[in-house]
């Protein structure tokens, strides 16, 4: 039995979408749970939609995600080169075989001929408006003419493509690890264009001569490449490598968040979330699209929740390491119904994953946003603010959001809050509070504690007219962490400065 080799097999057309981040992470956890081989291979014959920049920005990408490949550009194997502008001259090969083999042909139809065919089948609805078994008798290519005149248009240089000669009316089947078996009749097949007048080949002949040549066991892709397995099936037939076909797994669509349609970059631009795992630039427009890591997204929290849209565990587990994904996953589990993107699940994901890192990691990024912000703080003490803020949030970034009263007094204070809690003996209340803390020598929580309630059992004043005025008055809003932790963090005298100032800022409410 051959060892598991799978690919994954992007083009550099452009940023590469979460929906390809999956389908490399299944490929991945596949290869490493057999202990085979992951294979990341550049399919750039498509010259015209080509966008410089984006191989780098693929590599980039699942490097963030942990996902190193075992042979591919960078990394050279025993199957290499890994990109497919680099191996044109052996498509070309596998091209003439199929034309001398007859299941395959020069077609020298211009895109007018071609055209002009469609629109007229459409006006009879007389069949599928496609360059087919039942069109190609009445086009421009080899099958309608002589040899003589075959060579003397390719002599002549004249522009050709080569289009595969599908078979009629046979049934096609194709055996699906996630589907089952799929099986198509021949006659709704096109003869799809095989190698194009550029000289490049079309994915269809490019990825099935790799596939064979690289000894891919499994091709593990999109649900949208499932239409063009029949034609893969009858390449592999044709150029008698049936024997050795590999086995395929069509992984189902990834949905908007409300379950119509296939998510895409319109979708998070709308609803502001990223759809790229990171920030990508285009080259062209100079347009910026977000991406996962710059929002904050852990990778680790990304991949996992990428994993469970689509493949079900079997378990209530949802919090995965790359190693338990690794042992956990199958194809079986895949589903074939499209799975929907929950942009607050992946929030969630994000939040589990910032809660389990330890507080002292958590504090050094945030000290880093905090130089950004112009604040120099004891790491002590930005520990000690990680950690009462901690459960609070789903992006480190978020520290400072939820935490800038702890290095800034309030610009605004909460207006609808100060309008419940702030009435007119407040003030006066807390000025006297004031008071009882200036002796305390040292600031602490048990002291701290203990002044209050004196304060509390001397006023006869409980801590619901007490508490929210307080909070208002250091925090700016009625919530926050632990009050009297706050009052540990920000000091003695900072805490009586910042009770003097909402005094004198905060309009009284009968």
């Amino acid at each position: 039995m051959k060892s598991v080799s799978v690919r994954f097999a992007p083009s550099p057309t452009g940023p590469l979408h979460m929906g390809g981040v999956r389908t490399a992470l299944y490929n991945y956890l596949f290869a490493k749970k057999h202990h085979g081989t992951f294979v990341l291979r550049i399919e750039d014959t498509d010259r015209k939609r080509f966008v410089p920049g984006t191989e780098d920005y693929i590599k980039a990408s699942l490097n963030w995600c942990g996902m190193q490949w075992d042979e591919g550009p960078g990394i050279e194997g025993t199957y290499g080169p890994y990109r497919q502008s680099e191996r044109t001259a052996l498509y070309k090969e596998y091209a003439l075989q199929l034309i001398n083999s007859g299941h395959a042909y020069y077609a020298f139809d211009t895109p007018e001929e071609i055209d002009a065919m469609r629109k007229r089948l459409e006006t009879e609805k007389s069949g599928n408006p496609q360059y087919d078994s039942q069109t190609r008798m009445g086009m421009t290519n080899s099958l309608t003419m002589t040899e003589s005149e075959v060579s003397q248009r390719l002599n002549a240089g004249e522009a050709f493509v080569v289009r595969i000669k599908i078979p009629e009316n046979q049934e096609v089947a194709v055996s699906d690890l996630v589907r089952g078996e799929v099986t198509v009749n021949s006659r709704l097949l096109d003869d799809k264009v095989l190698f194009k007048s550029d000289g490049m080949p079309t994915y269809h002949l490019a990825n099935v001569v790799d596939d064979h040549l690289m000894n891919i066991t499994h091709v593990i892709r999109g649900e949208e490449w499932l239409p063009s397995a029949p034609l893969h099936v009858l390449l592999y037939r044709f150029l008698g490598w049936e024997e050795s076909m590999p086995q395929f797994a069509h992984l189902p669509l990834l949905l908007k968040p409300d379950g119509h349609g296939k998510l895409s970059k319109r979708d998070g631009d709308r609803m502001g979330f990223p759809v790229f795992p990171l920030e990508w630039k285009d080259p062209a427009s100079g347009e910026v699209a977000a991406g996962y890591r710059e929002t904050g997204y852990f990778p680790e929290a990304f991949v996992n929740m990428l994993a469970l849209l689509g493949w079900n565990p079997g378990t209530e587990q949802e919090i995965f390491s790359m190693k338990e994904l690794t042992e956990a996953f199958s194809l079986e589990r895949v589903s074939k119904a499209g799975a929907r993107f929950d942009p607050e699940k992946a929030k969630w994901f994000n939040h589990q994953y910032l809660q389990q890192k330890p507080v002292e990691d958590i504090a050094v990024q945030f000290q880093a946003l905090l130089k950004e912000q112009g604040q120099l703080p004891a790491k002590e003490k930005v520990v000690k603010i990680t950690s009462l803020l901690k459960e609070r949030v789903n992006f480190v970034h978020e520290l400072w959001e939820e935490g800038s009263f702890f290095f800034q007094p309030p610009a605004i204070y909460d207006e609808k809050f100060a309008k419940k809690k702030w009435k007119a003996d407040t003030p006066d209340t807390l000025l006297r509070l004031a008071e009882k803390l200036l002796p305390i020598e040292t600031f602490d929580l048990d002291n701290i504690e203990n002044a209050l309630h004196s304060f509390m059992e001397e006023s006869g004043t409980g801590a619901g007219k007490i508490m929210p005025g307080l909070r208002l008055a250091l925090v700016g809003a009625g919530r926050g962490p632990d009050l009297k932790e706050v009052m540990v963090v920000l000091g003695k005298d900072e805490v009586i400065r910042r009770i003097k100032r909402a005094v004198e800022y905060i309009p009284v409410n009968e």
